[in-house]
């Protein structure tokens, strides 16, 4: 899909638009500072863009101070006594320097992190995101299963990645579906949110009405989850889901406002 792109100021907000071979037009709001996109087709002008962000404008402004207003943790330094978080509970880090395999373990309340001496942040970053890799990767696979014969659907693969728009992502052609290393940190139940979610779209692509009633007999208390998940503390990298409008009418959204 070929793109263009462009950009202009309405009262105040800049504007990015990116012209694409779409049929809908969309507006988000990004993390971390709340920057405005247009997703528009080719053959809408300028000025239905800006009327289209005008009509939208208190929407604009919510999401931006949502944005603003999130807590976040500040850059972790990864030494002993700041705090991490794993699967929703907060944790307490503490260094462990001694010779052999690095690896992290929890006690209680404590994020044990085993390194060899001398070992500097971003190697501890490395192990640390490592293990969170591996936690995933024994958390979703049952939620896979669980799924699939609910939706009728199979996932023919399934990885972990760093996203920073989105909590998650899916391929309808492959059958491919991503979660985002973030949802380490993050309530199990968000987990398990974020994978019905992307499982969905392998049967309604795009967000909107029938998306939402989907979502609704699959997992009724799906709006509630998203809402722990939006209110959960963001990394400092501010990593989080892009907030969408549509055109009225529209019956498609992007990134995972839903």
């Amino acid at each position: 899909m070929s793109t263009a792109s462009s950009k202009l100021t309405v009262r105040g907000i800049d504007v990015e638009i990116v012209y694409k071979d779409i049929k809908n037009l969309h507006i988000g709001v990004y993390p971390p500072a709340g920057r405005v996109r247009v997703a528009a087709p080719r053959r809408v002008d300028e000025d239905r863009i800006r009327l289209a962000v005008i009509q939208r404008l208190s929407w604009i402004k919510r999401q931006q101070k949502q944005l603003r207003d999130a807590v976040r943790q500040s850059e972790r330094e990864m030494v002993s006594g700041e705090s991490h978080y794993v699967w929703g509970s907060r944790l307490r880090l503490r260094i462990i320097e001694r010779p052999g395999r690095a690896h992290v373990e929890v006690d209680h309340d404590r994020l044990l992190l085993y390194m060899p001496e001398g070992s500097d942040r971003e190697t501890r970053t490395k192990v640390l995101q490592r293990w969170q890799r591996e936690e995933l990767r024994r958390a979703v696979p049952p939620l896979i299963s669980k799924w699939e014969p609910r939706i009728g659907r199979s996932v023919s693969a399934w990885g972990v990645k760093r996203m920073k728009t989105k909590w998650g992502s899916c391929n309808r052609e492959s059958g491919r579906v991503w979660v985002n290393l973030e949802l380490a940190k993050k309530p199990p139940l968000c987990l398990e949110y974020v994978v019905v979610h992307e499982m969905a779209h392998l049967l309604v692509r795009n967000h909107g009405e029938p998306f939402a009633k989907l979502m609704d007999t699959l997992l009724p208390d799906w709006r509630t989850r998203r809402e722990t998940l939006n209110n959960a503390p963001l990394a400092d990298e501010a990593w989080s889901l892009a907030l969408i409008q549509a055109l009225p009418g529209s019956q498609s959204h992007e990134g995972m406002a839903q």
